[in-house]
Order: C-alpha cells, then sequence, then structure tokens
C-alpha cells in the first residue's frame, strides 16, 4: 500500500498543497511552527476519517474560511484509490471513496491502516483511561468490524442509561423497567467488547515485550495489564451491584466505558518508577506492536508516521528505530524533523529511496 499524493486546500495553515510520495522514506523538514506535523494529521485524516490531534473538524480549517479539502491516491495491490475529504462549517463532513460518499464513516476505517508515532503518546502515560481505551480500541477497530460496530452500539446505549439517570435525578422519580431496557442492550455489547479487548491483548502483549527488548537493548520485564471493572464477575451482576450508586451520581459507573490498561516496568509502575528513557522505550515498543500487529492482521503493511521522533528520542533509540523501519517489514514512512542536514546526512548512509521536503509556512519545495 503506497500513499502516491496527497492535496490540500484550507487545511490548517496551508491555503493549497500537493505533494507527491516515494515509496519509502518521506521527509518534511523544517522550523517549528511551519507545518510539517499538518501533513501528517492531513495524512492520518485520509485513514481514520478525522484528525490525530483535534476532534472538531471545522477547527481544522484555515482562519475564517468555508472549508478544508484533502484529496489523497493511495496504490493498494496495484490499483489507485481515491480518497476525499471534505469539512464546511455548519455541514456534515464529506467522505468520499473513489468519488462515492459513505453512508457510515465506520465503513472506511481499516481500509488504510496506519500507525503515527507522536511526541503527544507520552498522553498514554500521563493522562486519563479514556487514552489508553482509545489506544486499544484504534487498533482493533482497523482489523475487526464487528467490535467496531459493537463499541458504536454500546456507547450510543451507554448516552441513553445515562441520560435516564440524570432524568431520574432532576424528576426524583425511578422507573427500574424503563432502565432495564438499556440494560441489556449495554450487557449484550459491553461483555462482547471485554472478550473481544482481552483476546487482542493475548496476542498484542508478545509483540510488544519483543519490541521493547529490541529498543532498549535490555532484560527489563514489562507488562501490559486490562484493568476491567467487570473482571471475572458478570456484566448484570456488576451492573445491578452499581445501580446505587450509579442513582447517585447519575451515570454509569461500570462497563468497558471505565476499563484502563496498566503499564508496568519491573512490576512497578511505568508513570511513578520508570526513567523518561524507559517511559520513551516502552511507549515506541507499543507503537511497533501496534504496526506489527495491524501488518498481520490485515495482510498489509500501514503507513508509518514519525512525527519529531528525533527530538523526542536518544541518538541510539532513534537510530535503532531508522534501522528497524529500513527493512522489508515496514513499508512507506513519513517523517519530520527541524534539521534538513540531519536527515540528508541519515539518508545519506542510507540506501533507502527518499524524498526530503522543506517545509515553511504553508509551502512545501521538494530538496535536491
Amino acid at each position: 500500500m503506497i500513499l502516491e499524493k496527497l492535496s490540500l486546500i484550507n487545511f490548517k495553515n496551508y491555503d493549497e498543497a500537493q505533494v507527491d510520495f516515494c515509496k519509502k522514506f518521506n521527509c518534511f523538514v523544517g522550523n517549528n511552527g511551519m507545518g510539517k506535523t499538518n501533513l501528517l494529521d492531513a495524512i492520518h485524516y485520509i485513514s481514520f476519517c478525522k484528525s490525530f490531534f483535534n476532534a472538531i473538524d471545522s477547527q481544522n480549517i484555515k482562519h475564517d474560511l468555508p472549508f478544508f479539502a484533502i484529496q489523497a491516491w493511495i496504490n493498494k495491490n496495484g490499483e489507485t484509490h481515491e480518497i476525499f475529504c471534505g469539512v464546511k462549517r455548519g455541514a456534515k463532513k464529506q467522505f468520499k471513496h473513489n468519488k462515492k460518499e459513505y453512508e457510515r464513516l465506520s465503513e472506511h476505517i481499516g481500509l488504510y491502516p496506519l500507525v503515527m508515532i507522536s511526541p503527544s503518546d507520552i498522553e498514554l502515560i500521563w493522562d486519563g483511561s479514556e487514552v489508553r481505551r482509545k489506544f486499544m480500541d484504534s487498533i482493533i477497530s482497523q482489523y475487526d468490524k464487528v467490535y467496531l460496530e459493537k463499541l458504536i452500539a454500546y456507547n450510543h446505549v451507554l448516552q441513553q442509561r445515562n441520560a435516564l439517570l440524570k432524568q431520574f435525578h432532576e424528576s426524583r422519580s425511578f422507573d427500574n423497567a424503563s432502565l432495564e431496557i438499556w440494560d441489556d442492550q449495554l450487557i449484550i455489547h459491553g461483555q462482547e467488547i471485554i472478550r473481544i479487548r482481552t483476546h487482542f491483548l493475548e496476542e498484542f502483549i508478545p509483540l510488544f515485550t519483543k519490541n521493547y527488548q529490541f529498543i532498549s537493548g535490555s532484560n527489563e520485564q514489562v507488562s501490559l495489564e486490562y484493568e476491567s471493572s467487570i473482571k471475572d464477575l458478570s456484566y448484570q451482576t456488576v451492573l445491578t451491584a452499581s445501580l446505587s450508586r450509579d442513582r447517585a451520581v447519575h451515570h454509569t459507573t461500570v462497563g468497558p466505558h471505565r476499563d484502563d490498561l496498566d503499564f508496568k516496568l519491573m512490576s512497578n509502575s511505568l508513570k511513578k518508577f520508570a526513567s523518561q528513557g524507559q517511559q520513551k522505550s516502552y511507549l515506541l515498543a507499543l507503537k511497533l506492536a501496534q504496526f506489527e500487529f495491524i501488518k498481520e492482521k490485515k495482510h498489509t503493511k500501514p503507513l508509518l508516521l514519525l512525527d519529531d521522533i528525533y527530538d523526542k528520542l536518544d541518538e541510539t533509540r532513534f537510530k535503532k528505530l531508522i534501522e528497524l523501519v529500513s527493512g522489508d517489514e515496514f513499508g512507506q514512512v513519513f517523517i519530520t524533523d527541524t534539521h534538513p542536514q540531519r536527515i540528508k546526512e541519515l539518508f545519506e548512509q542510507s540506501n533507502s529511496e527518499h524524498l526530503i521536503y522543506i517545509v515553511n509556512d504553508g509551502s512545501i519545495v521538494k530538496h535536491g
């Protein structure tokens, strides 16, 4: 799978831009704030139908302009596919595949898999459980359509149940029969989500462990554990037991929407006890395992986006990463960096096909 060309209109700091790509390394270099990461975000849009950084589509339109448009041409299995994403202020997002608009955006997820490695990955360690759930869900959703549908359905039912609990509080009333209607659906979807997540981690963890040892160059024991509010009980049992608390706080307090991933190093909390270097190795191993896992499930090499990686890794880890992704196991790679000379020297020592683009305040010029 190769991204051949990308076209932008009014996207973030770009008035208009068009870029052709090579099959291996595509490097965007320039000072901070010039638009390098915005190019990666546009590529993320064509895979996930949304921004990696900002969930509000209209905020990705340049200044006060009325719309943005992203077009991409992807070669997959010898055929070129055209992807279009358009956002107008106050209107529904348009997303088209070969000029045909999707009825549901979920139909597109997983067709063109992608893995993004970014400085913001540190949020996986320091932010709340929602970020870690999204990491897990984004991997599974790229290869399992049933899971994505279950997740969407669960979140819809959860909203309805929470709205009913709030209504009970405001009206000072309670109707168990009407709540049970939502409970039944929540249990059906929720138990399946937990089952799929558990199975996913059984396959994912060995890949993660292997990648951590490669990146860190050590035999430190790392672990990744699924923390479920249901645990070994049935969702029905836990949901019934939590009813009084749910009524008191006016929302659903148990279920897969509250689950978490526990990151540990040598049986200790990664957040509390690991050094910065160990945390960086852990995060990089997570993302490389994500790449390997999706590649195996989808039988295609995901696009790999490396945002400002050099400045976030020490030189040893950075060289190990580039050495790794230069191999045949990886496909097309997109890199941002602030130092043109550093990137140029890096690829002068390599036989890998590459292109370098200078990015300056919304303009993109091929280097050399």
